[in-house]
Formats: structure tokens, C-alpha cells, sequence
């Protein structure tokens, strides 16, 4: 067993191999981040191997600066290992207790990590490609995360063309929504809208949620609205909505899971949850998936205190872009799918707060949603 170390940085590698007798075969040395480097790399891990000898490969994940030097990694057929630099930095303390933290003590404590811990799992072409994914659907998020603007540039023409409609819908960012102010940006077009066609509208693009009822309020409503008419802000709502719409079909392309037939995940929401979950073969279970996300509860105990399971604070300390993302997913499907919706409020009813009953509820998501991806089977409600 040959394993090798390397800490990344922006500009340059410090790499290290060590084999699993314990000698070191080649001691820290740094190469640049670029094609010669990567050369040179390769050329020393095979002048110190031989072809029968496993050779794993592990380092920090550091983002974007780590990305192509995996992706080198990667084609060359290598056994590679992405390590959470928390995973790294408990290891390294547990080694020594002096504080100390560099470069080259990196290199060394990942290849010696990689020695000792059968359990870490090798990183995936399926995975490396997954990034594309996951810096599409990072990017959206950073854009949510400025909600008050991003509904400002919805609701605020929507408050000046059609004022009623917040009070109608549950919510101006639904997929029926848009596609209704794409077609109708304002209360006198929706006025004049013939009942037959935005009733189909609105069925396609809410998959039958809903129906002639729904389009014969939004036109009453229309009709009696206070609504000013103003053709510069119906072309700003429009232009807004193509822009998301556009951002969405990008996602879409790059997505086809069985987890986007469960009522309530749409393609943006599912695409972050399959970014940031990556390659599902890392996971043996879907506890491992709660873990990954920072949703299992932590656990405490010394001498005679124990504290875990329904008293302790969910860890939080894993991906909170995927924390994000069930959480969200989950008020939806709790919405739209009357199995999740009766667990939610079975757990209401046992006097759970609603935060703590949709944490539960995300739990069962997240089961479901690992049961489909191993099986690549559509969701079938039961109730």
C-alpha cells in the first residue's frame, strides 16, 4: 500500500508519500499548480511504486482550487480520496499535542490518515462531474440567499399590476405563477384572458393542482383589481422571470432523478439536493446522509450526563447547502404530498414545535429520497 498526501493550495501542491511499511518514499515536496507540475507528480509517484502496489491518493476538500488537479488525478486512474479538512483536523490533533498546523505537516497527515482509515471512501467520476452540477446550483443559492431583494423584483411589479394576487396564491414563486404572469403581466390582460385557456394554463403548469376554480377567482379578481396598467412593468416582470426560468433550465439540463416525481421537489431544489449529495454509493445508509447535512442530533455524555437523541441540537455542522435545501424541499412536499403531510401533522399533534416536526419530516425525505436513487424508481404515495 503506497499513500499519498497532498495539500492544496491555490498557486502550489505540497505533496508526500509514504508507504504502508512506514517509510517515507518521497518526503514533502511542492509542485506548481499547473500541467508540469501535475507531470511531475505523476512521474514521482511511479518512480516509487511499482505496478503490483495499491496506490491511494488523498487530499483536503478545498473547493475550486482543488478541482482540477482531481480531475487529473482522475484520468489517470488513480484511487482518490476527498477528505473533509474537519476529518483532517481532528486527526492531525489526535497525533500530536502541540498546536501545529502547516503546509507540509498537511501533506503528512493526510497520507498517514489514509494509511490508518479503512473507512474513508474514494472519490468517483460520478462525483467529479457532479461539481458542474453543484457550482450551478451554489451559484442560485447565493442569489436566494438576498431574498428580500429577489422578491422585491418579483412582487413589486406584481403589487403595482395585480396587487390582489398575493392574497390569492400561497405564494408568488410557484412554477403556475410564473408561467401565469409570463403569459398575463398584469391584472388587465388576466381580465381579458378567455376562462378556457388559463384554466389549461394553470392546470399544465401546476400539474392539475389547479383547475377552473382557481382560474375564475385569479379573473374575478382581475377584473375588480386596482391594478394600474403600465407596459414597462409588465416587460420588468417578464424579463425577471425569464431570467430565473432561464437559470432553471440550465439546472433541468443537467439533472434526470427519480426524486423530482416526489410532489413538491422541482427541478431547482432537487438539483441542489443531488449537488450537494454527490455520488450516493458514498453512502451506506441514509443516516449517513443526515450526518453529511449536519441533521443528526448531537450526542453528549460524561460520567453520569447523557445527552443525545430528542434533547440534544442538531450537529449543524455538515453541508448547510444541503441543510438548506431539505428543509425547504420538505415544506413543499409536506404541502403537496398527503402522506408527508399527515406525518407533519401527526408530529404537530404530539405537541412537537413546527420547526422540530419538519425535522423529522426532512428525515423521512431524506429515506425516501435514498430509496429512490438506489432503486432509480418514480415515487408512488401511498395515501
Amino acid at each position: 500500500m503506497i499513500c499519498v498526501g497532498i495539500d492544496v493550495a491555490k498557486n502550489k501542491h505540497d505533496c508526500f508519500i509514504l508507504s504502508s511499511e512506514g517509510e517515507v518514499l518521497a518526503d514533502v515536496f511542492t509542485i506548481p499548480n499547473n500541467a508540469e507540475g501535475f507531470d511531475t507528480l505523476l512521474q514521482t509517484i511511479r518512480r516509487c511504486t511499482h505496478p503490483s502496489d495499491k496506490i491511494k491518493v488523498g487530499l483536503e476538500a478545498t473547493g475550486h482550487y482543488s478541482y482540477n488537479i482531481i480531475g487529473f488525478l482522475l484520468n489517470k486512474g488513480l484511487h482518490t480520496f476527498v477528505i473533509n479538512p474537519l476529518h483532517t483536523s481532528l486527526y492531525r490533533k489526535s497525533l500530536s499535542l502541540r498546536k501545529t498546523k502547516t503546509d507540509r505537516v498537511d501533506a503528512r497527515t493526510i497520507a498517514t490518515m489514509l494509511m490508518s482509515d479503512v473507512d474513508l471512501k474514494s472519490y468517483t467520476g460520478t462525483a467529479y462531474h457532479n461539481e458542474e452540477l453543484k457550482s450551478l446550483t451554489r451559484y442560485r443559492f447565493d442569489k436566494v440567499k438576498e431574498r428580500a431583494k429577489l422578491k422585491q423584483s418579483i412582487s413589486r411589479p406584481v403589487t403595482i399590476l395585480f396587487p390582489e394576487l398575493e392574497k390569492i396564491v400561497p405564494t408568488l414563486h410557484m412554477a403556475s405563477i410564473y408561467t401565469l404572469l409570463s403569459e398575463f403581466p398584469g391584472a388587465r390582460q388576466i381580465a381579458g384572458a378567455h376562462l378556457t385557456h388559463l384554466k389549461a394554463l394553470l392546470s399544465d403548469a401546476s400539474k392539475g393542482h389547479y383547475g377552473r376554480d382557481m382560474a375564475t377567482k385569479l379573473r374575478d379578481a382581475a377584473r375588480g383589481s386596482v391594478g394600474s396598467f403600465m407596459p414597462a412593468k409588465s416587460l420588468e416582470l417578464q424579463h425577471t422571470i425569464r431570467l430565473i426560468r432561464e437559470l432553471d433550465s440550465e439546472i433541468m439540463e443537467e439533472m434526470q432523478s427519480p426524486i423530482t416525481t416526489i410532489p413538491g421537489i422541482g427541478f431547482r431544489m432537487g438539483a441542489m439536493i443531488l449537488a450537494e449529495i454527490g455520488d450516493f454509493s458514498r453512502f451506506d445508509s441514509p443516516d449517513k446522509i443526515l450526518a453529511y447535512a449536519g441533521m443528526s442530533p448531537s450526542t453528549y455524555q460524561s460520567g453520569q450526563l447523557s445527552l443525545s437523541g430528542a434533547y440534544s441540537h442538531m450537529e449543524k455542522r455538515g453541508s448547510r447547502y444541503l441543510r438548506y435545501a431539505l428543509y425547504n424541499a420538505t415544506k413543499y412536499v409536506c404541502l403537496w404530498d398527503p402522506t408527508f403531510g399527515a406525518y407533519l401533522a401527526k408530529k404537530r399533534a404530539e405537541g412537537k414545535h413546527y420547526n422540530v416536526a419538519l425535522s423529522h419530516a426532512a428525515k423521512k425525505l431524506v429515506r425516501l429520497i435514498y430509496a429512490l436513487e438506489k432503486s432509480r424508481q418514480p415515487y408512488n404515495s401511498v395515501a
